[in-house]
């Protein structure tokens, strides 16, 4: 199983280590104002670090101005304000200072704002969208990742919810990669326990789903391994912990290795539910959202496997030595939800009913047939609503 090719552009230049943000000014910019991309929440104002990324840039020579309106699930309307404002500000470039969030919807602007007289949706795929090719290069853009979890900061496409469809999915551009990537993980020590957790499984299934997707490869294999090893060692002392910087390190990472396996092969049927459970619910965080349903996914794709040995892998990476049956990972992920106070998120918290799953499961499937179809194990539309099902709480 597997394959023993692969095809990755690691173009991002990355800077990597606590403190890096200082480094910024030193940097050669991709242009000479930048569109500053924020959350719409306090933190990174509160902390400092947008003033300190705006002093950077301007030790650089460069003039920015900000946008403050992205959400936890960044939406179509968000990242098409943004695009606006890009342009009515006479910006070049784009700057995402931020979570995962932050960064899929700044390099989503940055592909929209140089596509004229179109509406986002046209360069999507899922159910709705047109999958059109972007006919001019996108603007270039930084990012500046504020948290542990998605990756974003590597790949080239930004996932970007649409209310009106129910869809949430990937758009990008080959040419959307981040021309530089600051990783620094002073910049995480602020993160509160919970969204350490929530950030840090979100982490950890980029890479789970790589190692057990049909496109794992040799170079894949090395990435996840790497991965899964990093959250296995430093996540409960991160979310136990907020100030070990060691830990921190170590979950950024395990981040940013996901986000190489993403490129390297890609996530499977897990994140295409959660996608689907938070395309119809936009507060769910999407680690939240990942948690909910990873014990029911993982028992059947542990259960059902023709690589049972892989699971196995990912339960000794972990730190389970003695691991021998697949459902070792199961357990070993259990251990870990349950250090990090996770283990009994409720469906019912966010308002997720029963009667939703039906339509739930025909959306992932829908949205995203490509990556039910590179699954360890082939999963139905009823194997996904029993999965939702035992999820329940």
């Amino acid at each position: 199983m597997g394959r023993n090719f692969y095809d990755w552009n690691a173009s991002t230049r990355v800077l990597f280590g606590p403190g890096r943000l200082n480094d910024l000014g030193d940097q050669p910019m991709p242009g000479k104002k930048a569109m500053v991309v924020i959350s719409s929440g306090k933190s990174t104002r509160a902390n400092g670090y947008l003033d300190r990324t705006q002093a950077e840039l301007a030790r650089a020579g460069v003039e920015s101005c900000v946008f403050d309106g992205v959400g936890p699930n960044p939406l179509k309307s968000a990242v098409e304000a943004g695009a606006k404002a890009i342009c009515d500000n006479g910006c070049d470039f784009v700057v995402a200072l931020g979570g995962g969030s932050v960064l899929d919807a700044g390099k989503a602007m940055a592909m929209f704002a140089a596509q004229p007289n179109t509406d986002l949706w046209d360069f999507a795929g899922g159910i709705t969208g047109k999958r059109m090719k972007p006919s001019k290069p996108s603007l270039p853009w930084i990012a500046i990742t504020t948290t542990a979890g998605t990756g974003s900061e590597v790949d080239h496409h930004g996932v970007i919810s649409n209310p009106d469809t129910n869809e949430k999915i990937g758009v990008g551009a080959p040419d959307l990669y981040a021309r530089l990537a600051i990783v620094d993980p002073e910049l995480m020590l602020t993160v509160p326990p919970r969204f350490t957790a929530y950030q840090g499984f979100d982490a950890l299934f980029h890479s789970v789903e790589g190692y057990v997707s049909t496109l794992h490869n040799p170079m894949s294999d090395m990435v996840d391994r790497a991965a899964i090893e990093h959250v296995g060692a430093s996540l409960v002392r991160a979310y136990e912990d907020g100030s070990d910087l060691d830990a921190r390190c170590g979950m950024a990472y395990a981040n940013t290795m996901g986000g190489y396996s993403m490129e390297l092969t890609s996530c499977v049927s897990q994140h295409a539910i959660e996608h689907a459970l938070s395309a119809f619910h936009h507060d769910l965080p999407h680690g939240a959202g990942l948690l909910l349903i990873t014990r029911a996914w993982s028992t059947f794709q542990a259960k059902h496997t023709p690589e049972p040995e892989r699971f196995v892998d990912m339960a000794r990476f972990l730190g389970k030595a003695d691991a021998a049956d697949p459902m070792d990972y199961v357990a070993r992920l259990d251990e870990l939800m349950h250090a990090c106070d996770v283990a009994d998120l409720k469906m019912s918290d966010w308002g997720i009913t029963k009667d939703e799953f039906g339509p739930m499961a025909e959306n992932a499937l829908a949205a995203y047939p490509d990556r039910f179809a590179i699954d360890p194990a082939p999963m139905t539309k009823e194997d996904v609503v029993a999965v939702l099902e035992e999820s329940f709480s």
